[in-house]
């Protein structure tokens, strides 16, 4: 018997205290895993919706930059006698709205029955930026406008029109302004602001 080599193993305690270690070892790699996750899930999230707001804001420079000393005509009626038009009850809008008439619609060789200058609107539609525009640069009566959805989440718009001088809330003159300001108030990254150059005609004062 004393030949015999005892063998021993392990108490049902030890088996039972290994166990907890290892889920509390599991449950915390599963935790930090699951959070790393998470967060990597709400950044790319914000970055695209930050990339959707930058694309949004070089649209609407590129119209801005081609606006034309144009008068604006909404539904078939008179020309308006500005060249910018910011009065919201002539847009399917729930915010301020702008409308203005831009150039350098691209028409290669002429191919399609319309010209190169363009009937431009952006507005806010339950609670998206929308830019609107029609195939003709004078919209008929009851015709229906291309929309193209650009943000959501858009709480509010508004703008701001730099005369030269000052920052002005509503566009007056017989002219262009020099710069138009957009602000949005979005849902997730409350408000953005942006300001734009506009080919308008420098002041005399400013000509050097």
């Amino acid at each position: 018997m004393n030949n015999l080599t005892k063998q021993q193993g392990f108490t049902l305690l030890e088996v039972l205290i290994a166990i907890s270690i290892f889920a509390i070892i599991s449950l915390a790699s599963f935790s930090l895993f699951d959070t790393v996750i998470t967060s990597e899930e709400k950044s790319t999230k914000r970055l695209n919706s930050m990339n959707d707001i930058q694309r949004a804001f070089m649209l609407i420079e590129r119209d801005f930059l081609q606006i034309a000393r144009r008068s604006v005509r909404m539904d078939g009626d008179e020309p308006l006698k500005d060249f910018i038009h910011t009065d919201s009850n002539a847009f399917e809008s729930t915010s301020q709205a702008i409308g203005f008439v831009r150039n350098g619609w691209s028409n290669p060789g002429l191919l399609l029955p319309r010209g190169d200058m363009q009937s431009v609107a952006y507005q806010i539609n339950e609670e998206t930026l929308e830019r609107v525009h029609f195939n003709f640069v004078d919209a008929t009566l009851g015709e229906e406008p291309k929309v193209r959805k650009l943000l959501t989440g858009i709480n509010d718009i508004s703008f701001e029109f730099y005369d030269g001088k000052q920052w002005n809330q509503t566009y007056e003159g017989s002219d262009l302004p020099l710069a138009i300001a957009v602000e949005l108030d979005t849902k997730e990254f409350g408000l953005v602001k942006r300001k734009f150059l506009v080919a308008g005609l420098v002041p005399k004062e400013k000509v050097n």
